[in-house]
């Protein structure tokens, strides 16, 4: 807009500058104090004659002089702002409905641009963060918009620096601060996460019953092939027991005792 600017004020222009000059130097030194203007060091005043930016680059910081009648001035803050991004509902990829807010921060670098291309560059600058939060946060699923925060708020600030570029804003932040969802689906986020432990737990016990049947089949083998070799292990059964401070002891005794027994009195 300012850029494709090439007429000038014209003759008619001119002359009402001039008689303005005239009704300075008629009432100096009084007229100084209206001409004056103090611009802050964190501040630049865009300077209109005759309706027409005075310069494509803003004045300031310092004392500025201003024309009576013909000239007509604007301050803009170039420090930085922080805006709160009000609650937005949106409905995420897998249909998932939940609210969220943000923070944006910016500070506008061009004054001019900022006076001449926008009518309200900050309520305009949160209204745009609003609807760029809300479209960039649509085509995400639930699982994405809470695991991938940081990467959301880049390309949330990337577009939206982007469309402020031509208002002379320069979009320095946005972060996503609170993501909301349905107590419904916080319930059974919550049922799903404790199941999680339980169902691992399950699978390494199942597993350990695994391995252990395998070796006790492995042992049963061995013991099958070497009948001295389960009398040892009775022994050392009783030694295990013993060490425990147990009163009572079992002591099992070999089926193979008792048939040979009874061979014995069937004979006798």
């Amino acid at each position: 807009l300012i850029a494709d600017r090439r007429e000038g004020i014209g003759i008619c222009g001119w002359v009402l500058v001039s008689l303005s000059f005239l009704l300075v130097l008629i009432t100096f030194p009084i007229s100084i104090w209206a001409c004056t203007k103090v611009v802050r060091e964190y501040e630049r005043a865009v300077v209109f004659r005759l309706g027409r930016i005075l310069s494509k680059k803003a004045k300031g910081p310092g004392m500025i002089l201003v024309l009576p009648c013909t000239d007509t001035f604007i301050k803009v803050d170039l420090r930085t702002v922080t805006r709160k991004i009000p609650p937005q509902e949106i409905l995420t990829r897998d249909a998932v409905t939940a609210q969220v807010d943000g923070v944006v921060r910016y500070r506008i670098h061009s004054a001019v641009s900022a006076v001449a291309n926008v009518t309200d560059v900050h309520s305009a600058t949160l209204l745009l963060a609003q609807t760029t939060l809300r479209n960039v946060l649509g085509t995400q699923s639930l699982a994405q918009l809470l695991a991938g925060r940081e990467e959301i708020a880049q390309s949330i600030q990337a577009t939206l620096g982007s469309a402020t570029e031509q208002w002379g804003v320069k979009v320095a932040l946005v972060e996503i601060k609170d993501i909301r969802i349905p107590m419904a689906m916080q319930r059974a986020m919550a049922a799903e996460a404790e199941a999680a432990p339980k169902t691992r737990a399950k699978v390494v016990a199942a597993e350990g019953e695994m391995n252990a049947s395998k070796a006790l089949q492995q042992a049963s083998m061995v013991l099958a092939e070497s009948p001295a070799g389960l009398q040892l292990r009775y022994l050392q059964t009783l030694t295990t027991v013993a060490a425990q401070n147990n009163s009572t002891i079992v002591f099992p005794l070999p089926i193979n005792m008792f048939g040979s027994l009874g061979q014995k009195s069937t004979g006798g």
